[in-house]
């Protein structure tokens, strides 16, 4: 059972891992019906691009690691994965949050460029 967001830009949400609201710290907070919808303007891409700025420095290392990892593998576990990045579980889901969220931020980013704004409902 998965949780998607559609519209402008298509995605899953990661299982587990990132929570319905994961857009809301890109600058735009969702409304909630039964989904949570978002519009992004051309007015808010310095706030996206600062955001995803933000997690690529709080990722540091670890994002090329993580890079490394899911461009290897389509499957894993969250021990395999934190012995992999050599930090503990609790670790390994707060990176996990961060690199879900960062390749959600750049998918933000860049339908913003080429629609000039960006909307989408990401499911609860």
């Amino acid at each position: 059972m998965g949780r998607y967001i559609s519209g402008d830009i298509e995605t899953k949400l990661w299982f587990a891992v990132q929570p319905s609201d994961a857009a809301d710290r890109f600058g735009v907070t969702g409304y909630q019906p039964e989904t949570l919808e978002y519009w992004f303007q051309e007015e808010d891409l310095v706030s996206v691009e600062n955001e995803i700025n933000s997690i690529a420095d709080s990722l540091g290392k670890y994002k090329d690691l993580l890079d490394k990892f899911f461009n290897e593998k389509y499957a894993y576990n969250d021990e395999q994965l934190s012995k992999y990045l050599q930090v503990d579980e609790k670790e390994t889901k707060k990176l996990l949050r961060e690199y879900a969220d960062l390749e959600l931020g750049i998918k933000i980013r860049d339908c913003i460029k080429e629609n000039g704004e960006c909307s989408f409902s990401a499911e609860m």
